[in-house]
């Protein structure tokens, strides 16, 4: 039932179902990044089995057929945990796909955003299958993490959406000239750099550049831009570890540098549009995400990619473009009531 305040049924659902995906997003990250991607080297099994081999003659038979990945239970875990999370992801979007549709005829009732979302989670199943069988292709893993945002942020934005209520970030009216270009623009921004953050992890070019502010103690070392912005990788090779020479790494990671720099640039234009038209609380929740985000960047490289910061730079790089996709979505729905 739709209560006095406009919540739409589904609403807890897609709640629930948008912090199970911020978890999902986080455990893919730490997958990745503790080199898990190929704890299971086929799929949706691994080594054969509903979790892992555990028996020394189940091991034995597992290496026998997969040579060139051995088992490590200390890389299957992660990898099963987080294929059956975000089956069970899959399963919550599919509910709130059939509860929309239920009540499609309900006024301002959400139906073509939960079926994009079930397009995406079913896509997402896609590319995880094909980064084990591809051996972490980095089109691929780029793909599926771009994928994993994407999912995280129209979760966020269909919960907004059957929340009916304002959001409560507005602290008074706004006037009519809303930044809705420059959030745009900030918007496509921020999707760029998640990309380029992505290429960089799948291409294990994160270290490329050790040295803060400088890159090998260069301001504009040899990079080879072409070899590392080429998008044809064949498909075969086990990528796990990377392929690139290091000129080609540090290309990916320059241009990840140069992003940060436009990503800030941007989001703190639009942080000082947004407090000039008195959405104050709208601009502190992205300057805060900013500024730790930022913050977890040069952590990376200061302290040498510790595990721990790495995988929240992940988790701040969902939550940024999440609260980019609100500003345009408080903006769009401002707009239609001035």
């Amino acid at each position: 039932m739709v209560s006095s305040y406009g919540v739409k049924p589904g609403f807890k659902l897609a709640a629930f179902a948008t912090l199970f995906a911020i978890s999902v997003v986080v455990l893919g990250s730490f997958t990745r990044l503790v080199d898990a991607g190929l704890g299971c080297p086929d799929w949706p099994t691994c080594y054969g089995h509903i979790w892992a081999p555990q028996t020394d003659e189940q091991i034995n038979r597992a290496n026998e057929a997969f040579p060139e990945i051995p088992v490590d239970l200390e890389k299957t875990w992660p990898e099963m945990v987080h294929r059956y999370l975000a089956s069970l992801l899959g399963l919550l979007i599919l509910i709130l796909a059939a509860v929309s549709f239920r009540y499609r005829h309900r006024p301002e009732q959400p139906f073509k955003l939960p079926l994009l979302l079930l397009f995406m989670v079913i896509l997402q199943g896609a590319f995880g299958a094909w980064t084990v069988t591809l051996k972490l292709w980095p089109q691929v893993v780029t793909a599926h993490l771009l994928g994993g945002f994407a999912t995280f942020t129209l979760l966020w934005l269909l919960t907004l959406r059957l929340r009916g209520a304002p959001t409560g970030l507005r602290f008074s009216s706004a006037p009519r000239q809303l930044p809705r270009v420059l959030a745009a623009l900030t918007l496509a921004v921020v999707i760029g750099q998640v990309f380029l953050g992505g290429w960089t992890t799948s291409n294990y070019a994160a270290l490329a550049c050790p040295d803060l502010f400088t890159c090998q103690t260069q301001w504009w070392p040899e990079a080879d831009y072409i070899a590392g912005f080429d998008l044809a990788h064949p498909i075969g090779p086990n990528y796990l570890g990377g392929h690139l020479d290091v000129p080609a790494r540090t290309a990916i990671h320059m241009a990840h540098r140069i992003g940060a720099i436009i990503t800030t640039v941007m989001c703190l234009w639009l942080i000082w549009r947004l407090v000039a038209i008195r959405f104050a609380g709208l601009a502190s929740a992205l300057l805060l995400i900013l500024v730790a985000q930022v913050t977890l960047g040069l952590s990376n490289i200061y302290f040498g990619l510790p595990l721990t910061v790495a995988v929240l730079h992940n988790l701040g790089g969902a939550l940024l473009l999440a609260t980019v996709a609100t500003v345009n979505f408080t903006l769009y729905r401002e707009a239609k009531h001035v």
